[in-house]
């Protein structure tokens, strides 16, 4: 059994995965890693630990100190030129996030035909993916609640606003909600553009504000849970992986 784990910027998410079966999946946050620990010791068949950690030193330090004595030491997946099938066509390959990398590869064991790789959470990437396994490259911007909560800090009258998506606003609490939302639907439909004539193209939906963004979304999409989890789970078990 293989012990999973998705260092983002909020939380930590994990999976055990063995003999092709999920066998478990759970997220925590950053000051509540230590009870990995009790997860290892509770699944004493863990033969790996293979993870994608974008949340800095600090985070995955305390998470290979609760995993000491329980399981093996975390091992990181690093960006590559390639990798399951995938080139990466970064101006830097390693500077790709190792997050964006497993989605990638997990968007691929999915879907065969071009996609746009899509991941809603405290930022939100969208990434181009060929048919051929290209990832052409991709943008990163502000999710949607850390544009509602930027609005909020550096504005003077303008509040955190628990509004709603409407086509138009006629209220401020409205018109921030569905601000945020239109730009980050309206920056993953642009993307699309870049595939939609592709057969079979597609937008793969996931991270923590999909379900959100997916009730406005206009184009193909197929929400995706844990996508970066389920590509870890298909790098690790992959001789090119570094």
């Amino acid at each position: 059994m293989i012990l999973l784990i998705d260092a983002g910027n909020t939380r930590v998410k994990w999976g055990l995965f063995g003999d092709d079966v999920w066998q478990g999946e759970g997220a925590l946050e950053h000051a509540c890693v230590d009870e990995l620990g009790a997860l290892a010791q509770g699944h004493a068949g863990i033969v790996r630990v293979f993870g994608s950690n974008v949340a800095g030193s600090a985070v995955a330090d305390a998470i290979a100190q609760a995993l000491h004595g329980h399981a093996p030491a975390p091992q990181w997946l690093r960006s590559s030129a390639a990798c399951c099938g995938i080139r990466n066509a970064y101006d830097q390959p390693g500077q790709l996030g190792t997050d964006r990398w497993a989605a990638l590869i997990g968007a691929r064991a999915l879907h065969s035909a071009a996609c746009l790789v899509v991941s809603a959470g405290t930022a939100t990437t969208i990434d181009i993916l060929d048919a051929d396994g290209l990832f052409r490259g991709g943008l990163i911007l502000p999710g949607e609640q850390l544009m509602r909560r930027s609005l909020a800090r550096d504005t003077a009258q303008l509040p955190f606003a628990a509004g709603r998506f409407v086509d138009a606003p006629r209220n401020t609490a409205d018109a921030i909600a569905s601000g945020c939302l239109n730009a980050q639907a309206g920056a993953v439909e642009r993307m699309f553009r870049h595939i939609a004539h592709d057969a079979g193209a597609l937008c793969l939906l996931s991270g923590g504000g999909a379900d959100t963004l997916a009730e406005v979304l206009e184009i193909p999409f197929r929400r995706v849970d844990n996508l970066v989890l389920k590509g870890l789970a298909v790098a690790a078990t992959q001789p090119d992986t570094p």
